[in-house]
Parts: C-alpha cells; structure tokens; sequence
C-alpha cells in the first residue's frame, strides 16, 4: 500500500515536472508583430508548426494585438493567448481557408475557420487573452459566402480549450467534429451580430466536458449536432450561464448519427428568444439517454420542445439517407421557469413514429397567459418534413401547458403552472397517446369556454393527484379509439357521443 502511495507521488511530481518544462515558443521571436495592422499568418504558424515538430510545447502570444488569418493547430500544440493578448481575425475573407468543409442544416458550405485543428492530438488553446474574429468585417469584405468559424477542431483528440475568451465570429464560435477526449472549462462567448452565432457545437464526439462557461450568443448557445452518422456519445455539460437569441440547449439542428448517453446539469439561463430545452431528432438520428437537471430559466419561448421528425437529409457526400429515427429514455428534472411564453411544453412526434419513454419532473413554468380561445381552436399540422426549430408550427399553439402528440410511455410528475394573466387556452391538449401519466399537477383557472385539458386517441391515460379549479371542467375526451382513461371523481369530465360509456374510469 505505501509502494503504491509513493508510486503515486512520483507520478504526480513527474507530471508537474514535465508541465513547467513545457517548451514556450513566443510568435515574436517568429517576427510576428502585435500593433494590430501587420498580417501575421506566416509568422504564427511557424511558432506552431516549430513547436510540434521539436515535440510540442506552448506557443505563446504575448500581449498586444495580433492580426492573422486561418491558422492551424498541430500535434502536442497549446496556443497561449496571454491576458491583455487579443488575436484578431484578418478582415479580409481571402486570409481564410477551409478547414474540412460540409454543408450545414441550411444547405450552406461551412468549414472556413480562424483557428483549426484536423486529425491531430494533444491539442488546445488557453490563457486569460481574447480571440476576436472580428466577424462583421469579414462578413463585409464578401465572408457571407464563407463565413469562418472563430475556433474548429475536426477530427482530433485529447483537446483542451480553457480560459479564454472568445468573440466575433462570422458564423459558430467554437465547433468540435468526430473529435474525442475534449475539455472545455471557463471559456467566456460573446457571440452576436451576425446570422449563426451558435456558442460551443459539439458534432458527432465523445467523451466530452464542457464546463463552468459563460456564453452569450445570437443563435444556439450549446448545441448538439451529427453533421455526419457518428455519435454524439458520453458528453456532459455542467455549470453554463446562457443568454442567447436562440435556443439555450439544442439537440439536432443536424440529426444524421444517434445522441446517446449525455448529461446537461446546473444551467441558468437569463434569456433565450427561441426556446430553452430543445430536442429534435428529424434525420434519421437515435437520441437516448438524455439527462438534463436543474435549469432554472428566465423569459424563455417555449422551455421545452421534442419532435420527433422526418426531414431526413444528409450533409457530406457519400451519406446516405436514413429512415425516420427515434426519440427515447428521456429525463428532464428540476426545471424552473420564470416568464415563458407560448406554452410551456410541447412533445410531437409523427404517426407511426410516437416519442417514448420520456420522464419530466420538477417542473415549475410561469407563463403570461395572453392565449386566446381563438387560438386554442388552432390545429398544429404535422409538417414532418420541416426544418427543427420552435416555429415550425406557427408562432401559436392551442394549449398553454403542454401540447402532446404521438407519444407513449409518458411520466409527468410534480408540474405547476402559474399564469400572470388568465389564459382562454385549455392547459393541456393531447392525442394518439398511449400510456401517460400526468401527477401531481397544479393548473391555474382559464377563461372557462375551454376545459382544462383535451384528448383523443388515448389509451392507459392516468390523471393522478389533480389540483384544478373545482368549478371548472377539467377534462374533455374526444374520438372514437380511447380507453381507461383515469380521473379524480372530484374533477369534471365531459365526452363526445363516440366516446364509450367505458372509457373513463373515475376512483
């Protein structure tokens, strides 16, 4: 036991060692220039392409400003950027080049970059400095055909980026591709001003951390994607602080590989345009084993989405198009939301295709309560085919809590609605469910021309623990294909004519 403590220590100290003897390579000594106007491309590639080949090191950028365009991290490589050091992405789009190019969502080529890294190991960026691509002149010199990421690892391993602070990009900030063993620890986004400025992408990779970051972005903050078949597997982010014109957490911009076995925790959001809690899988993709807690959100569009679709593209060539993919083993807790809007959760799959085994718990949302009952008479159109975004189904929904569709093995528990003003809307709206149980919910008054809840095509509903205005009716079942349908007797329940005697069971 002691020959194994003092192994330890030796181990220890050695890694310490080998640390502080990290080779430094200063870009100045490489006749790089930091007054802001001198071009040093060349000059900084050769400290990184020096240092790799001499067997890595840190290549250090002092303070001052230092302009540049794409440069290319190698083997056993860590780019310093020093406190009061800022690297300044070129103006000029001609100084960028691609780094493993690919069509985005969109259909648009994606891949030029400030700073790159393919196929390489051992590899990162760090220091208290900036990197600053000063995105909206590239984009003004003729970037919006390009458009360069600020920071693209593609195909890499063993990847640390810490501290540093990064902001202006021309499209995503920080994009990680089919990479593995990845760090990312108090890195600082601003990222805003331009059409996709997603804050941290992580694409098809696995055995990822992302922590303790601050982002503030103008599209997705962190978004998962499979831009190609691989996984995105065994990730999980933790500690993030989100104020983003978008979604704050987004799965499957891009869906063409499975999200498999990822945590999302500690996550507060300040602002969030277009909605918090966002899961799509519309091309092809199996996401499964999705953990996400303790979010506490603020004036947030739509805090929950899942759809389950069927756009079924491809993004690289050679990839082939794949069926419709699922969405499964999903568990959401501990969800506070203060000023959402629209409605409060929406899960859709398509026929054929039901959404299952989905957890939610712990789930308190205030809402402002401006739904009309014109708006509760809306009928969402499946609309399988369609881009994954909050807004695929129109900027209104029919109900104000949860709408539900084509989805099974559903367990909702503990939920509180409060609403600031009373909603026409009823709470929840649901059809082609099978095996859902709703418990333990707290749900506001509405105008009363609406019952509380609306169903058809249900079967093993299970309404527990109840707590809703006595005067109003709760729930209104509709259809002819239904059954045990579980309700409070003290709860007001209504049917339609087809609806069979049966159907309802009341304990």
């Amino acid at each position: 036991m002691k020959q194994n403590y003092l192994l330890s220590v030796l181990l220890i100290l050695f890694a310490v060692k080998s640390q502080a003897q990290k080779a430094l390579f200063d870009i100045v000594a490489f006749g790089a220039n930091g007054d802001g106007k001198t071009l040093n491309t060349a000059f900084i590639q050769s400290a990184i392409d020096s240092c790799s080949r001499t067997g890595g090191g840190i290549v250090r950028v002092p303070p001052g400003n230092w302009l540049t365009g794409t440069l290319l991290l190698k083997n056993d490589v860590t780019l310093q950027v020093d406190e009061n050091a800022t690297l300044l992405g070129s103006p000029d789009i001609k100084d960028y080049q691609v780094v493993d190019g690919f069509k985005d969502g969109l259909g648009q080529q994606m891949g030029y970059a400030l700073i790159g890294a393919v196929e390489v190991h051992n590899t990162g960026i760090t220091g208290k400095g900036t990197i600053n691509g000063q995105g909206k002149l590239v984009y003004a010199s003729g970037g919006h055909q390009r458009r360069p990421f600020l920071v693209r690892f593609v195909r890499s391993a063993n990847i640390r980026v810490t501290d540093v602070h990064l902001t202006g990009p021309t499209a995503w900030t920080m994009h990680f591709f089919h990479c593995q063993q990845i760090i990312a620890k108090n890195v600082s986004i601003y990222s805003r001003g331009l059409g996709n400025n997603d804050g941290i992408d992580i694409d098809c990779c696995e055995n990822v951390q992302i922590s303790d970051c601050n982002i503030n972005s103008g599209d997705d903050a962190i978004c998962f994607k499979t831009t190609s078949p691989y996984p995105c597997r065994n990730v999980t982010v933790s500690n993030i602080r989100i104020n983003t014109g978008e979604g704050a957490i987004k799965f499957g911009t891009e869906s063409a590989g499975n999200f498999e076995d990822i945590t999302v925790k500690n996550i507060k959001v300040d602002f969030a345009r277009e909605g918090g809690i966002k899961i799509f899988s519309v091309d092809g993709s199996h996401i499964r084993n999705i953990n996400i807690s303790n979010v506490d959100m603020d004036t947030v569009h739509l805090p929950v989405i899942m759809r389950l679709g069927a756009r079924l593209k491809t993004f690289r060539e050679a990839d082939a198009k794949q069926p419709p993919g699922t969405i499964s083993n999903i568990n959401i807790r501990n969800i506070t939301v203060k000023h959402g809007t629209w409605t409060g959760m929406l899960i859709s799959g398509i026929p054929d295709h039901a959404i299952q085994n989905v957890n939610l718990e712990n789930i308190h949302i205030n809402i402002p309560g401006t739904g009309t009952r014109e708006d509760a008479q809306l009928s969402l159109e499946e609309r399988p085919a369609d881009y994954p975004e909050i807004k695929m189904f129109g900027k209104k929904i029919p109900a104000s809590a949860l709408y539900i569709r084509h989805a099974a093995n559903i367990r909702l528990n503990n939920v509180t609605f409060t609403s600031d003003n009373t909603d026409a809307r009823p709470a929840i709206i649901g059809y082609d469910l099978a095996n859902i149980t709703i418990s333990k919910w707290k749900i506001p008054a509405n105008s009363g021309q609406e019952p509380l809840a609306k169903i058809s095509d249900a079967k093993n509903i299970d309404f527990t623990n109840i707590t809703a205005p006595a005067h109003l009716t709760f729930l209104h079942v509709s259809g002819g294909n239904n059954a045990a349908i579980t309700v409070a007797k003290k709860l007001k329940v209504t049917t339609d004519k087809e609806v069979a005697e049966n159907t309802v069971i009341t304990k």
